[in-house]
C-alpha cells in the first residue's frame, strides 16, 4: 500500500523511463510514488530466467542499449555499464552458387576486404564510409539535444548545419538516398534494416516513418553504436530502481492504476489499492493507456511489426560460409533475408495479409560479449544465447484469439528459423538446449503477445510512430506550446499530466530520455 495519501508526483508505470523520472524528482526533494501493475519493475527492460531449471538470465524483450545518455548514468549515480561489440554485423549470402557474406567489423582493413570480396570493387566500401561518416557527424550534433528543451525544426536544422544531410534524412524517403548511394542489393538492405526495426514501412514510404526510425538508430550516444548491457537489461532497471529508492521515491508493485482524474491543478490516481492525490501525474505508458485512464477517446491505433525470439544453445551452429567464425558472425547483428529486394518483398506480402515467405530477421548473441548472464556451469559447457528480432510481422497478421495467435506465431517462427537454416551447416534445432522438462529452450512473442504482457499498443515497441526530435506545432497533444511540458516534448492536453514513456516526443528505445525530460519539465515549472 502507498505510505501517504498525497504526493508531489505519482508515476504510473515502473518501466525504465518511469524510474528515471522518479529518481530525478526524488533527488530534487519531491515526494514521489511509482505504481506498477506487475510484480516487478522494469517494463520491457528486464532480465528473466525464461527456461525452467536453466541458469540463464535473458534480456527477454529489449536487449541492446544505444540511446541511454551517459548524462543520466552520471546524474543518477547508476551502477551500470555497457560493453562494445567488436563486430557490427554479418550478413550471409549466396553469390554464384557459393556461400559468402559481408562481415562489418574487425577493423577498417578487414571490412574493406569483405566489401571487395562480396561486391568485386572498393566502390561500395567507399560509399559506406562516406555515408556513415555523414550519419556520425549528424549523431554528434543531434544526440546532445535529446536531453534539452525541444528545438524548433529550424533550430535543429541549424544544429545539423548540413543542408544535404538534412534534405536526405529529414525530407526525402530514405530509399532514394540508399539507392543513390549504394549499388549492391545486400549492402542496401543492411543499411535499410535500421529504418525498419519495429516499423512496418517500405524504403519509399511517403510518411517518412522509416526515416524517423533510421534516425533514432544512428544517433545513439553520438556514435550510433548499439552496446551490450552488462548483466542483461535487467541490470539497468535494477540500478534505476535502486537509485530511485535511495533518493526517497516509493515504489509499489502489484498495483494496477485504473483511472486518473484531473482539473489541471491537482489530480487523483485510482488504483486497485485505493486513491492517492498528486500535484502532477507522469504516465510511463502508451498514449492509448493514458486515454483509457482519463476516460477519453483513444488515439489512432498503433501497430507493432516484429517477432521476438529468445533461445539458449548448447553451442553456436556452424556456418556454410566457412571463412567466418560463428563467434564473430553472431557477436554482431546477424542479418537474415535482409537484402534490399527481400525486405520489399516481405513488406508487400505482409501488407497483403500473408506471412512473408522468407521472413527477414536479425540475431545476436549476448553471451559472447557478456557471459555473466549465464551460470558458471553453462559457460564452462560452451552454452550461448541467441536473440532474434523479426521484421515485417505486423499485428494485423495475428488474431486476438489465443489459439490462432499462437498458431500464426508458430508458423512464422518455423519459417524464420528455416530461413536461418539455409545459411547454416547444421540445423539450428540440433544446437538448442533443453530445459528441466526436456523442452527446447526457445520462446517467441508476437505483437499481440507484447500487447497483452506489456501493454504495448498492437505490440508497438515505440508506443506509436516515432517523431522527428523537434517541436511540431501541429501536434495538438502539446497543449500550450509555451508550457514547460510542451517545451520538453512530454505534454498532454492536461497541464499537470505528462507523458514520460516512449510515446513522448523523443521517446522510443531504452533511453530514459522521456523520463529525464518529464522530470525536467516538472522542475522547470516550480
Amino acid at each position: 500500500m502507498p505510505e501517504r495519501t498525497s504526493y508531489d508526483a505519482v508515476i504510473v508505470g515502473g518501466g525504465h523511463n518511469g524510474l528515471v523520472a522518479a529518481a530525478y524528482l526524488a533527488r530534487a526533494g519531491r515526494s514521489v510514488l511509482v505504481l506498477e501493475r506487475l510484480d516487478h519493475t522494469g517494463g520491457a527492460a528486464v532480465s528473466t530466467r525464461a527456461f525452467a531449471g536453466v541458469d540463464a538470465r535473458l534480456s527477454r524483450y529489449s536487449y541492446l542499449v544505444s540511446l541511454l545518455p551517459p548524462k543520466i548514468v552520471r546524474d543518477l549515480g547508476l551502477r551500470f555499464a555497457v560493453r562494445k561489440r567488436t563486430v557490427s554485423s554479418y550478413t550471409p549470402a549466396v553469390r554464384d552458387g557459393r556461400p559468402t557474406g559481408l562481415l562489418v567489423g574487425g577493423g577498417e582493413a578487414r571490412t574493406r576486404t569483405a566489401f571487395a570480396e562480396l561486391t568485386g570493387s572498393d566502390r561500395e566500401f567507399t560509399a559506406w564510409q562516406r555515408f556513415y561518416g555523414t550519419t556520425g557527424r549528424l549523431a554528434e550534433r543531434v544526440f546532445p539535444t535529446l536531453t534539452e528543451p525541444l528545438p524548433s525544426r529550424a533550430a535543429l536544422r541549424a544544429t545539423v548545419d548540413d543542408d544535404a544531410t538534412w534534405h536526405a534524412l529529414f525530407e526525402r524517403p530514405l530509399g532514394e538516398v540508399i539507392e543513390e548511394t549504394f549499388s549492391d542489393d545486400l549492402v542496401r538492405g543492411v543499411v535499410l534494416t535500421d529504418a525498419l526495426i519495429g516499423t512496418f514501412a517500405t524504403a519509399h514510404d511517403p510518411s517518412l516513418r522509416q526515416n524517423r526510425c533510421f534516425l533514432y538508430h544512428v544517433i545513439g550516444g553520438g556514435t550510433g553504436d548499439w552496446d551490450v548491457p552488462i548483466g542483461g537489461m535487467g541490470a539497468l532497471t535494477d540500478a534505476l530502481a535502486d537509485a530511485a529508492r535511495r533518493a526517497g521515491a516509493e515504489i509499489v508493485t502489484d498495483c494496477e492504476v485504473t483511472g486518473i482524474a484531473t482539473d489541471g491543478r491537482t489530480a487523483e490516481v485510482t488504483c486497485d489499492q485505493g486513491t492517492v492525490g498528486a500535484r502532477r501525474v507522469l504516465v510511463n505508458a502508451a498514449p492509448r493507456e493514458l486515454a483509457r485512464l482519463l476516460g477519453e477517446a483513444p488515439p489512432p491505433p498503433a501497430e507493432g511489426a516484429q517477432l521476438k525470439v529468445n533461445m539458449l544453445l548448447t553451442r553456436l551452429p556452424r556456418l556454410r560460409d566457412t571463412r567466418v567464425d560463428p563467434r564473430e558472425a553472431f557477436s554482431g547483428t546477424f542479418h537474415i533475408a535482409e537484402g534490399y529486394g527481400q525486405l520489399e518483398r516481405a513488406y508487400q506480402q505482409a501488407a497483403s495479409g500473408t506471412l512473408p515467405a522468407s521472413p527477414p530477421s536479425e540475431i545476436y548473441c549476448h553471451s559472447l560479449t557478456d557471459p555473466s548472464i549465464l551460470g558458471a556451469d553453462l559457460v564452462r559447457q560452451g552454452y550461448q544465447t541467441l536473440t532474434l528480432f523479426g521484421l515485417h510481422a505486423p499485428a494485423s497478421l495475428f488474431t486476438a484469439d489465443t489459439a490462432d495467435n499462437a498458431a500464426t506465431r508458430d508458423r512464422l517462427l518455423a519459417a524464420t528459423l528455416a530461413e536461418l537454416d539455409t545459411h547454416l551447416a547444421e540445423p539450428l534445432a540440433d544446437c538448442l538446449a533443453h530445459d528441466a522438462d526436456g523442452r527446447p529452450c526457445i520462446e517467441a512473442r508476437s505483437p499481440l503477445d507484447l500487447d497483452r504482457e506489456l501493454g504495448l499498443p498492437g505490440g508497438n515497441i515505440f508506443h506509436r510512430d516515432l517523431a522527428f526530435p523537434y517541436a511540431d506545432p501541429s501536434d495538438e497533444a502539446l497543449g500550450d506550446a509555451r508550457s514547460a511540458p510542451a517545451r520538453w516534448g512530454v505534454a498532454t492536453t492536461h497541464p499537470n499530466v505528462l507523458l514520460c514513456g516512449a510515446g513522448a516526443v523523443r521517446g522510443g528505445g531504452v533511453s530514459g530520455i522521456p523520463g529525464h525530460n518529464a522530470a525536467m519539465a516538472v522542475l522547470e515549472e516550480e
